[in-house]
């Protein structure tokens, strides 16, 4: 969440950069200044009748030792008035506190300077392509044929045992399916990121710290008995780790990243574009998380750019990188590009990864602090992204490699797949 020293020593660049995102957050940031002004007076009036209470108490002392117990009483009568008064103003606080608290969280993260301006995916920017456009054959089959072909996905089957979102792999799609679980994970070792396992499922205060409550409460599978949420992502579970921790900052960048299944409602979404692979309720993922010294944050944000750039030249699918305008962006996020992939059956761009700096949003959530050079401890920043999501990558590879001899594997799997061809 923004800071209250953000919001009140930038309240002119934090209302522009939260209009970016399309978002009027004057009256809010109004509201939460008046609180805090509230919170801070009654603050300094506590600390002014504590001062008194302290003083009195001396004297007192100094009354009955000189047999004065009159005055002394009076005194005494004097420290309960303030006691009460306290009482009060500590009520104001807690009060203005929660007010403040409340009002805060419900605004999203600025938006970065080189954020485009802009309401929908349209008005995304481009910033790189790569790859070739595979060239296929009139009878081009999409990958939802294909799977039912080669029999390596059963979407019917999913229906049957759960319901529609939830496939069953199978045969080479199983294997073709741990291959690339265990291509990206090697390939984010290899750069240096740890590897964690952690659960996926998360308690509400994993799901406040990094974002996704209350936000998006609505697209979480919730176990309500134990009140614990199915992760939608390996970011919360990761990112947690260093919830309510004070880092060293000579260790710095810390890199992790995670295998994890990963569950969304994606309430509301129908018709064509997810059909098949396109948008399902549990699939796999790979992440990265980094936790960045703030002022290298945005140089660490191009590193994990490249390095997912990468992996996509690794497996030869034509790709292109777009820097997501203000209204398509995250709550959480200041800065996100996303990576999307050639679908050359259905004959459009498919959504495969995310890579995002958080700047301090996060951090203020988790109270993820590090301690510089000086010793001086301040919020850390935090970022990550998909190294990858594995559902819309299967469906490029398996549309862009039809052959009529069958679904070619790209070099870089086939010492993970064991076989060269579906």
């Amino acid at each position: 969440m923004l800071t209250i020293k953000q919001i009140k020593d930038a309240k002119e660049d934090t209302l522009k950069r939260l209009s970016k995102k399309g978002v009027d957050a004057a009256a809010t940031i109004d509201q939460i200044i008046e609180a805090d002004d509230a919170r801070k007076s009654a603050q300094q009036s506590l600390d002014a009748i504590q001062a008194e209470q302290n003083a009195i108490a001396k004297e007192i002392g100094v009354l009955f030792k000189s047999g004065k117990q009159e005055e002394a009483n009076a005194k005494k009568e004097r420290v309960a008035e303030l006691k009460t008064q306290g009482v009060e103003l500590e009520a104001q606080m807690s009060e203005a506190t929660a007010k403040m608290s409340e009002l805060i969280v419900t605004l999203p993260n600025v938006a970065a300077e080189i954020v485009p301006e802009g309401r929908h995916a349209e008005d995304n920017l481009v910033v790189k392509e790569g790859g070739e456009m595979p060239k296929l054959a009139d009878d081009k089959k999409p990958h939802w044929e294909l799977t039912s072909q080669y029999d390596i996905i059963d979407f019917e089957l999913g229906v049957k045992l759960t319901g529609a979102g939830f496939p069953v792999y199978k045969g080479k799609g199983a294997r073709l399916q741990r291959a690339l679980i265990n291509f990206f994970v090697d390939c984010n070792t290899e750069a240096g990121y740890m590897e964690v396992m952690p659960p996926i499922v998360v308690n509400e205060a994993s799901g406040f710290g990094t974002g996704q409550l209350p936000d998006k409460e609505g697209q979480m599978y919730h176990c309500t008995e134990d009140n614990f949420y199915l992760i939608p992502t390996a970011e919360v579970p990761v990112t947690n780790i260093f919830r309510d921790v004070i880092v060293d900052g000579k260790d710095l960048p810390i890199k992790m990243t995670a295998y994890t299944p990963c569950f969304r409602r994606e309430a509301g979404s129908y018709g064509k574009d997810v059909r098949g692979l396109n948008r399902l309720h549990q699939f796999d993922k790979v992440e990265i998380v980094e936790v960045a010294d703030p002022a290298l944050s945005y140089e660490r944000l191009d590193a994990m750019v490249a390095h997912v750039e990468g992996i996509l030249k690794k497996l030869e699918l034509p790709y292109r990188i777009l820097r997501l305008c203000g209204g398509d962006m995250s709550f959480t996020s200041a800065l996100t590009y996303d990576f999307e992939v050639w679908s050359a059956a259905q004959e459009r761009w498919l959504e495969v990864s995310s890579v995002s700096n958080f700047e301090s949003f996060q951090a203020n959530r988790l109270k993820l602090r590090y301690r510089d050079a000086d010793k001086k401890v301040q919020l850390a920043h935090t970022l990550n992204g998909s190294s990858l999501a594995l559902p819309r990558i299967v469906a490029a590879l398996l549309e862009n490699n039809q052959t009529a001899e069958g679904i070619k594997i790209p070099k870089a799997l086939q010492s993970y797949t064991g076989f060269d061809i579906i």
